[in-house]
């Protein structure tokens, strides 16, 4: 199984530790990161994509291009590509790059994205929002998949007659990933189409997600996919420390304060330590704690699943550099070797 970490970059001022994290710091910052998680052992790493203030990565590919030389193993991946508004040959191009920069190391997540900003900023109407994520992204397969693109176009993308799509992967083709946040529909999509599936859960009990997996795979298999070789990741909120209670003061008031702010956009109530103790609680989605807790969470999120992947999403907010680093080294040579064991 493969364990790896993705963010999105978080900067700005925090309420919390009355600081600003500028783009410059947080970037800088994220690629060394990067590159620890590299060093201990961890499989995959991933940048999303969000075009807001608080966010410092609008272009992840530009991001995991810098840590691509300054790492050797890591897997790169977006996290996600919100790919309706982007063009799909250059989200392909950018990632082929990637590839290239990194010996082969290179995937793309894509997704309809959690956040709306770049629609506008884009020229691209809300009102298309489902029709062109699914439009693009077979344009996208259609560049994977061969050389001479031949797309006759649709309409919400243009035609392509006969081009060749430059550079080729040193993979035979990209790995691309669809993501969900927990939409049937589109679980049922990506096991028709035969894409490996990654589910973000971040809140609730994730036992209440596990039937998605099934219909992930019956789909597939109905479909005639074969369901059992399909890969599947689990992507969740977390936080490693030598203690739960070190954990909790490393992370929960970042956290909730993040959430918090970002539930007053989408009415969400507000998260205080109460709701993140209970979050952190067995059967809960925050996988915080010692390594051994996160390693139980693990588990036992294995145990309903059954994925073939499982990214944590640590920095959330304006977390301290040491110690999300800590957190990393933990994560890599604590929590990983013992899932890896248990699992074999």
């Amino acid at each position: 199984m493969e364990i790896g970490l993705y963010t999105f970059g978080d900067a700005g001022t925090s309420q919390v530790m009355e600081e600003t994290v500028s783009p410059e710091t947080r970037l800088r910052h994220l690629v060394e990161e990067i590159e620890l998680a590299d060093q201990v052992g961890l499989d995959v790493f991933g940048l999303g994509e969000h075009h807001r203030a608080d966010y410092a990565v609008s272009a992840p590919a530009m991001v995991l291009a810098a840590a691509a030389t300054r790492t050797r193993h890591i897997r790169l991946t977006s996290a996600v590509t919100v790919l309706g508004s982007e063009d799909p040959i250059r989200v392909f191009q950018q990632y082929s790059t990637l590839d290239n920069l990194s010996g082969g190391r290179a995937e793309v997540m894509v997704g309809r994205g959690s956040f709306i900003e770049s629609f506008p900023l884009f020229g691209q109407e809300l009102d298309d929002y489902d029709a062109l994520f699914i439009e693009k992204l077979g344009k996208l397969l259609a560049a994977n998949d061969d050389e001479i693109l031949d797309w006759p176009g649709t309409t919400h993308t243009v035609p392509v007659p006969q081009r060749g799509v430059y550079p080729r992967p040193v993979q035979k083709n990209l790995p691309i990933w669809v993501a969900v946040g927990g939409t049937p529909e589109s679980v049922v999509r990506a096991g028709q189409m035969g894409r490996p599936l990654a589910l973000g859960i971040i809140g609730g009990q994730p036992a209440r997600f596990a039937p998605l997996f099934d219909l992930y795979r019956r789909a597939a298999t109905q479909a005639g996919h074969d369901a059992g070789g399909l890969e599947t990741s689990l992507n969740l909120h977390g936080f490693v420390a030598r203690t739960r209670d070190q954990a909790l003061e490393n992370f929960a008031s970042t956290y909730a304060e993040v959430m918090t702010r970002l539930g007053a956009e989408r009415g969400w109530p507000p998260m205080g330590r109460q709701q993140i103790e209970a979050a952190a609680a067995p059967g809960g989605s925050l996988f915080l704690g010692s390594p051994d807790e996160v390693v139980d969470k693990i588990l036992a999120a294995h145990e309903l699943f059954g994925f073939s992947r499982i990214l944590l999403q640590m920095a959330i907010g304006a977390v301290d550099h040491a110690a999300l680093m800590q957190a990393i080294e933990l994560f890599g040579t604590r929590v990983a070797p013992k899932v890896r064991k248990a699992l074999s």
